[in-house]
């Protein structure tokens, strides 16, 4: 992470004092570890797996993703914090101990942060699950019509590309809604180790089968170090995955500093702000996410 914080420039904010505080983020992934960079910013969990009480994570993943959004740093001296370390967390475990799922599982994750977003001030929603099957590429695919209607009751909905690129059309689902914030990897020429498997250049490109052009944003990925499910314990992960929380905890500072923003106004910005990489659109979106130029 700290490598990654340099690479959009969230030491240009540092003079603001933003932390995300105020600003609650929902992660729908494998669940969190009650982890002490989390201290006891983790609001609410639900596990829609096995319906298990209290916050745990057995695979890692969603703790990870957690810890990129909201880690303190608190185990490590700060070296590994997050982006917006003072956001307060809600997790929803949607995938198993070996990092799977089903459609109906996200969705009622994504039901259950729609109905209670008010209680808990849900502002965001942070989703590092895709599935990429010639089926549900479509924007009538049940995955998608969930992130639609979680945009359409004001949340900021920010999805991962996927790792099936680099061809064209390879964005999964539901990243291919036009209305939702699709995030993709900035740093994917370099060789890394995805769930096991060496990859290089795999970050999701456009454009959608509908000829949308995503994704809209790109930010680091590659070798980040965060949170595991071991206490004080950190682990290094790379793909989309890892490049969509980038993006949720910057969105957490600027909402900390403008809350009034819609999630419109905050994706209008993103594109606004973003640095263009000088590649594709379908391969940058509008480009790298700078921490520094959104906030200013």
């Amino acid at each position: 992470m700290d490598q990654a914080r340099k690479e959009v420039h969230c030491e240009a904010l540092e003079d603001l004092g933003l932390t995300g505080k105020g600003v609650c983020v929902a992660v729908l992934d494998t669940g969190i570890f009650p982890h002490r960079d989390f201290g006891d910013r983790i609001i609410e969990f639900r596990d829609m797996v096995k319906r298990r009480e209290g916050p745990y994570d057995d695979n890692g993943h969603g703790s990870h993703i957690s810890g990129i959004i909201g880690g303190s740093g608190a185990a490590c001296a700060g070296r590994y914090r997050g982006v917006a370390p003072g956001c307060s967390l809600v997790a929803v475990k949607v995938l198993d101990a070996k990092g799977n799922g089903y459609a109906s599982d996200v969705l009622a994750g994504l039901h259950y942060i729609i109905d209670n977003r008010r209680r808990l001030g849900i502002r965001i929603v942070n989703i590092s699950v895709g599935s990429f099957s010639r089926r549900g590429m479509s924007e009538n695919s049940a995955l998608v019509k969930g992130v639609n209607a979680a945009w359409d009751a004001g949340l900021v909905v920010v999805v991962a590309a996927g790792n099936n690129g680099p061809g064209r059309h390879t964005i999964t689902t539901p990243g291919i809604s036009r209305k939702v914030i699709t995030v993709g990897c900035s740093d994917d020429h370099k060789e890394v180790e995805v769930f096991g498997n060496k990859m290089i250049d795999y970050s999701g490109r456009g454009p959608t089968n509908a000829c949308i052009c995503k994704p809209d944003i790109v930010a680091p990925g590659c070798s980040i170090v965060s949170c595991s499910n071991h206490p004080d314990g950190y682990m290094v992960k790379s793909g989309t995955s890892m490049s969509t929380p980038l993006v949720s905890g910057a969105i957490a500072l600027l909402l900390e500093k403008y809350p009034d923003m819609t999630n419109r106004d905050v994706k209008l910005r993103l594109w606004d702000r973003a640095v263009d990489m000088g590649l594709p659109r379908n391969q940058q979106g509008r480009g790298i996410l700078d921490v520094g130029k959104l906030l200013r």
